[in-house]
This record gives structure tokens, C-alpha cells and sequence, in this order.
């Protein structure tokens, strides 16, 4: 019986491993010490290192590689082990979630789509929306130059559940995020804890529905430097005398015209500029801001 957790053993996991080894191993790391992260043999890393392992759909591929970028990240930065393993289970988790993985998973097992779909139905899994979101927000609070980065209204990172209806599907900080003395200060996240950013991810529920999370940070000539340093594509808008409602619409609009990872909203009156981050999860949103950051201090 071919179900979604054998799928993702003999697919996936052979070349996610393969692929954290790999990065782990030219950053410095002894194969003991990978097998230890990745619950494996020496003996099995020697054999991820010299390239003998399973290779999935390039589609597939692209999106675990981006996985194994996060793992990589976290265990060079310290994470632990369990922390590894719950970031890697969420995301391909989300993969299964958004539909993205359903379709391969269908072509490997004869289930239709439909049926795996309704198999990884968030509704009411408001639980991992915040365990992602707070994940998130710990790394965000960890690197040095994200509290530069916090605008005078504050910052906020946001996570909506798939087709949110409304702010109450999306988690968001309280009282945002601010900073102060060079630490970052932050709530628990809660649903219905934000209206504007959670109303920007509500209405592009229905423009790009895979775009769940967004981050506002401030402008600034060396944030635009940086943005297009760090190969972002970028779209610009102008909501200085809008009501709030139609500033939302302008900025989730923005999206829809062309893949943007950042909207800058140039201000006006009584309307201070910002950039907005975007991304498919907090941890892509996060992998944004890490790249930002190098860019503005290169």
C-alpha cells in the first residue's frame, strides 16, 4: 500500500538527505557528525557524498533543494536536531498541503489528487500555523541586522491559513514586532491579531493563492540597493492616501501583475514607506530577509 509517508521515504527523503549532506559536508562538517543530524550511517553519507542516490521529478527537486537550504542553514546557525526535523517535516508537510506534492504523489500511488488533497486539509490546523510562525520569528529575532530593519509603525510577519477568509484565518504578532537596544521584542503569534497584513494575504487568496506569509520592513535608499543586490524582483505601488481597505487591494494587486518577492509602498501624507516581503511560508519570507541583510552589509 503505497500511502503518503511510504511516498515520501522512497521519493523524497533519499535525496533531501543527500542534498543536506552534501551542504553540510562542504561548509566543514565531518560525515559523523552529518550522519548524527540525518539518523543515518556513516557509511550512507560516503554514499549520499559520491552522488548514489535517488533523483526525483526536477519540479520535486527544485522545491526539496530549497528545503535542504533552510536544514542547512539552521544546523550551521545551531539548531538541534529535533529542530531540523520538525522545520523538514513541516515544510514538505506544507508541500502536501498547498496540493503542489498531490499531483507527483498521485502519478507514484494511482490516488487521485482529489483524494489527496482532502487527506492533508488544514482546516482547523491552526496549530502548525503557529508552531511555523513562531519558528520563524525565532529565526528572524536571531540575526544581527534585522532590527535595522524594523520601521517606525514596527514590523509584522504573518501566516494565513490556505484561502483564508478573513483576518481570523490568519496568525500574526501581537502588538508587532519591535526592537529595542539591538534585540528584537515580540508577542506570541495569534489568529486575528493583525488587520492590515493579514487583509493583504486574505485578498491575495484569490490572486496567488500560494503566497501565504508577508513581512513589512522599512524603505530606504540602501534597502532598494540591497533588494536588487540580492536578485529580488520588485514592485512598487503608492498607497498615501488610501483608505485601508484599498491600500490592502493595491498592494495584494501589485502581485498579481507580476511575480513579485517584495512590493515597496512608496508612501505619501501621513503614510510612512515600507517594503513587504513575500513568500509561500515564514521560512521562505525569513530566507529572504537573511539574503537582504547580506546584501546590505556587503
Amino acid at each position: 500500500m503505497r500511502t503518503p509517508s511510504v511516498y515520501v521515504a522512497e521519493e523524497l527523503m533519499p535525496y533531501l538527505r543527500a542534498r543536506i549532506a552534501e551542504g553540510l559536508y562542504r561548509a566543514g562538517m565531518r560525515q559523523s557528525v552529518i550522519g548524527e543530524y540525518l539518523g543515518i550511517t556513516q557509511a550512507m553519507v560516503s554514499k549520499y557524498l559520491a552522488g548514489k542516490y535517488k533523483r526525483p521529478p526536477a519540479e520535486v527537486a527544485e522545491k526539496l533543494d530549497e528545503i535542504a537550504g533552510e536544514a542547512i542553514r539552521l544546523i550551521l546557525f545551531g539548531g538541534k536536531k529535533e529542530e531540523a526535523i520538525a522545520l523538514v517535516s513541516r515544510r514538505i508537510f506544507e508541500l502536501f498541503q498547498t496540493g503542489f506534492l498531490c499531483r507527483f504523489y498521485s502519478a507514484y500511488s494511482g490516488v487521485s489528487e482529489e483524494t489527496c488533497r482532502s487527506m492533508f486539509s488544514v482546516q482547523g490546523n491552526r496549530a502548525e500555523v503557529i508552531e511555523v510562525l513562531n519558528l520563524a520569528l525565532g529565526e528572524l529575532a536571531k540575526m544581527r541586522g534585522f532590527p535595522s530593519l524594523i520601521p517606525e509603525v514596527r514590523s509584522n510577519l504573518a501566516y494565513a491559513l490556505p484561502s483564508p477568509r478573513g483576518p481570523e484565518d490568519v496568525a500574526a504578532v501581537p502588538g508587532r514586532i519591535t526592537a529595542a537596544k539591538g534585540r528584537v521584542f515580540y508577542l506570541p503569534p495569534e489568529f486575528g491579531a493583525s488587520h492590515f497584513t493579514a487583509g493583504i494575504l486574505v485578498e491575495l487568496a484569490s490572486i496567488r493563492p500560494e503566497i501565504r506569509s508577508v513581512l513589512n520592513i522599512r524603505h530606504g535608499g540602501d534597502v532598494e540597493t540591497a533588494l536588487g543586490r540580492a536578485g529580488f524582483k520588485v514592485c512598487r505601488v503608492r498607497t498615501g492616501g488610501l483608505e485601508e481597505n484599498e491600500a490592502v487591494r493595491v498592494i495584494a494587486g501589485a502581485l498579481g501583475e507580476r511575480p513579485c518577492d517584495a512590493v515597496i509602498d512608496e508612501g505619501g501624507p501621513g503614510v510612512e514607506p515600507l517594503v513587504y516581503i513575500f513568500g509561500e511560508s515564514p521560512m521562505e519570507v525569513v530566507e529572504k530577509v537573511r539574503r537582504l541583510i547580506g546584501a546590505l552589509e556587503e
